[in-house]
């Protein structure tokens, strides 16, 4: 149930055309759904803006399925997350119109297209290497699911700094920026001294073994000397185009 569902509801009913019967059955299974093997926090949308996001990593088939197939009845947008082909075809049979962003490993289910509230207003997305996309496209399709506009600036690492500092004035008009890098994690410190907005720094596995897939650029993220430089968790695309998004609307 989202704002704009329940909004509808209580018009129904306050024009004639539903019933209050009708209204509290819709409105059964607020704030939660258990299934079993998972418990759908279908309040969330009403508390926080957005609706639950389906974490697929170590989910069966089935219970994706089932979990989508639920969501449907009072959601008008589903994000799902680390899906994998087999898991995005068990979602297809109960919702023919999901999308696959293969690069991010995200499904996405949207009855409306998501509208930036002020399309001048974008989020930058910068990854260090081509190996970091994965990480940067969950962020990005992420934001973009929530309604930003979203910017792409790929493979501009610290080890040619001259392919980053050749987009300065695309880094300095972005309203919030997510910085994505593995091996040293440098880049988000580079970046956070260049702009004037927030940057969300993302450390990804990437990288030979003494970067202890991720600990080495998670470890210098966190001590950046760089102001106004937040980080999440390893390969945690998916949070930091959802904290992005929130700075931009904003």
């Amino acid at each position: 149930m989202d704002v704009k569902r329940l909004q509808q509801l209580l018009e129904s009913v306050q024009s004639g055309d539903t019933s209050v019967e009708d209204a509290l059955e819709s409105l059964k299974r607020l704030p939660y759904e258990d299934l079993g093997y998972a418990t759908l926090d279908s309040h969330r949308s009403l508390r926080t803006g957005f609706p639950e996001v389906i974490f697929c990593a170590s989910k069966t088939a089935a219970q994706i399925a089932g979990i989508v197939e639920r969501m449907r009845t009072y959601s008008d947008t589903i994000l799902a997350t680390r899906v994998t082909p087999e898991a995005f075809e068990a979602m297809r049979l109960c919702a023919p119109e999901a999308v696959y962003h293969e690069a991010a490993r995200i499904a996405l289910i949207a009855r409306q297209t998501p509208v930036p509230k002020d399309p001048s207003r974008y989020i930058l997305v910068v990854s260090a290497g081509t190996s970091d996309i994965a990480v940067a496209e969950e962020a990005a399709v992420t934001a973009e699911a929530m309604g930003s506009r979203v910017e792409r600036l790929y493979d501009v690492g610290v080890a040619g700094i001259h392919r980053l500092l050749g987009r300065t004035a695309l880094l300095q008009n972005a309203n919030a920026l997510v910085v994505v890098a593995g091996m040293e994690g440098a880049l988000a410190s580079v970046v956070g001294g260049l702009v004037s907005r927030p940057v969300v720094a993302v450390p990804t596995s990437v990288g030979y073994g003494a970067s202890f897939q991720g600990l080495a650029a998670l470890l210098t993220m966190l001590n950046s000397c760089a102001s106004g430089v937040a980080v999440v968790n390893i390969d945690n695309g998916f949070g930091a185009g959802f904290f992005a998004h929130l700075v931009n609307e904003r």
